[in-house]
C-alpha cells in the first residue's frame, strides 16, 4: 500500500510539477445546487438550504462554427491525468475520477482526509433521508445536510 501511495505521489507531483510556475486558482466545482433564492431559482456552486444537487460536466472546446476542438491548457492538463490515470488503473484500481479526488485530498492533512472520508458517507446518507422526509421533518433534513455540504466544501474534500 505504501509503494502504491508513493507512485500515485509521484505521478500527481511530476504531472502538475508544471503548474508551480504559475499562478493557480481552485479546481472548479463540477457539483452545482440549485437554491430557491426570495422565489428565484439560482444556481451556485455553494450549497444552500434545501439545495437540489446537480452534477455538471463542462464542455472540452468544442467550436461550433468548425466543429474543431479548441483546447485550452487546463483542458490538456485535465486529458493528460485522466490518461495517467486510465494508465495505472490495473494497479491502483482507481478511475480518473477516484484517481482526482484522491490527488486532490492528498494535499490536505491527515485529520481532514478521514473527515472527507466520514462525509463521503454522510452526504448520500443525508440526501437520502431529506427524500424520504415526511413534511413535518424535511425542514430539519435540509439543515442537517447543508451543515455536511458546507463543511466538505470548507476543507476542500
Amino acid at each position: 500500500m505504501l509503494h502504491l501511495r508513493l507512485l500515485i505521489s509521484l505521478t500527481i507531483v511530476f504531472f502538475s510539477g508544471f503548474a508551480l510556475a504559475q499562478i493557480t486558482l481552485p479546481a472548479p466545482s463540477r457539483t452545482v445546487f440549485k437554491c430557491q433564492a426570495a422565489g428565484k431559482v439560482v444556481y451556485s456552486d455553494s450549497p444552500c438550504l434545501g439545495a437540489q444537487k446537480i452534477d455538471v460536466e463542462p464542455t472540452r472546446g468544442l467550436n461550433k462554427s468548425t466543429g474543431r476542438e479548441l483546447l485550452g491548457s487546463d483542458v490538456r492538463q485535465e486529458q493528460q491525468r485522466e490518461t495517467m490515470a486510465t494508465a495505472i488503473q490495473p494497479i491502483t484500481g482507481m478511475d480518473a475520477k477516484q484517481f482526482g479526488t484522491f490527488g486532490r485530498r492528498m494535499k490536505l492533512t491527515s485529520e481532514a482526509q478521514k473527515e472527507c472520508k466520514q462525509l463521503d458517507v454522510k452526504i448520500p446518507i443525508a440526501e437520502q433521508e431529506e427524500k424520504q422526509s415526511k413534511p413535518e421533518a424535511l425542514a430539519q433534513s435540509q439543515a442537517a445536510l447543508l451543515v455536511l455540504r458546507k463543511r466538505f466544501r470548507e476543507i476542500k474534500c
